[in-house]
């Protein structure tokens, strides 16, 4: 046995040695010295029990749970929305606790280039603070009947919150206005709107209106949908974690479950790039029940 010994073996963690050390002995007749001599496992280490501790049973079925309930988190935003809960846990504990479990974390999107103009320079308007710049585009989608509705999602690029999501039928140049009208009232105008160049967003009647309230327009180069990145981000995540696992057999029905994810992604759902906290977090304000009674 010890000719076959491997000059450099893979590290493996002590509980897949034992079970290594375990399978060769009921496979091969040999003492439990010799195995630990060519696995590389320590004879106390190799007859030590393992004791999880007197809370993991429930850590793990909570944590099932979420990674049941949003299929496409990885560890790492199952472990925030944990911590959120109550527990005390390090992301590498949970990371330990998932691939123990089997659970599939999601693979990560290649990385995208920019537009790069013929001067070798890169056009971006970045954020800077909220109500900066907000970002607008169209998603499709389709009821189990086969007809077709389309959702304007609206975000605040700085702090990624999706301000809105309008769900119709059709959706035109008139829509956009009456959306951001209504955003404008309870937010404010933006310094700046960027969105595509499709038809309802250069309609000449968009174009003034925002003129008229005190915002720029920010369009993009034509087929560069990476300079939208923000929103493209959100559609992605819109899309992976919503529409591609729901069935809407109405409109109404998919107004009613957009509207609840969108509440969930703001306060709820951890954002990598604001570190692991939601865009904007439920806040509890107490009131003053002798109010209420007048």
């Amino acid at each position: 046995m010890d000719q076959f010994r491997p000059e450099r073996a893979e590290p493996l963690s002590p509980a897949r040695r034992r079970a290594c050390i375990d399978h060769v002995r009921s496979q091969l007749n040999v003492s439990e010295r010799r195995a630990c001599r060519v696995l590389g496992q320590h004879r106390s280490t190799q007859r030590r029990i393992p004791r999880c501790r007197a809370d993991e049973d429930r850590l793990v079925a909570d944590m099932i749970e979420l990674a049941r309930q949003y299929g496409r988190y990885g560890y790492r935003r199952i472990a925030a929305l944990l911590r959120e809960a109550g527990w005390s846990v390090s992301d590498g504990r949970i990371e330990r606790l998932w691939r123990r479990e089997g659970l599939k974390v999601p693979a990560k999107q290649p990385k995208k280039g920019r537009l790069w103009l013929n001067d070798g320079s890169c056009v971006r308007l970045r954020p800077e603070h909220r109500n900066h710049v907000w970002s607008y585009d169209f998603v499709h989608c389709r009821t189990d009947d086969g007809r077709a509705f389309r959702t304007l999602n609206i975000l605040d690029e700085h702090s990624r919150e999706c301000l809105a999501i309008r769900v119709e039928r059709k959706l035109n140049s008139t829509d956009v206005i009456d959306v951001l009208t209504d955003l404008f009232i309870l937010r404010g105008a933006p310094s700046f709107i960027r969105s595509d160049n499709g038809p309802e967003f250069v309609a000449q009647a968009v174009r003034d209106w925002i003129a008229a309230v005190g915002a720029k327009t920010a369009y993009i180069e034509p087929g560069s949908p990476w300079e939208n990145g923000y929103c493209e981000s959100f559609n992605g995540r819109f899309r992976d974690e919503l529409l591609n696992g729901e069935i809407f057999y109405s409109l109404r029905e998919a107004q009613i479950l957009i509207e609840q994810w969108r509440r969930h992604y703001n306060t709820k759902r951890p954002h990598s790039a604001l570190g692991y906290r939601p865009p904007a977090p439920q806040t509890i304000i107490p009131i003053d029940h002798r109010l209420m009674m007048h």
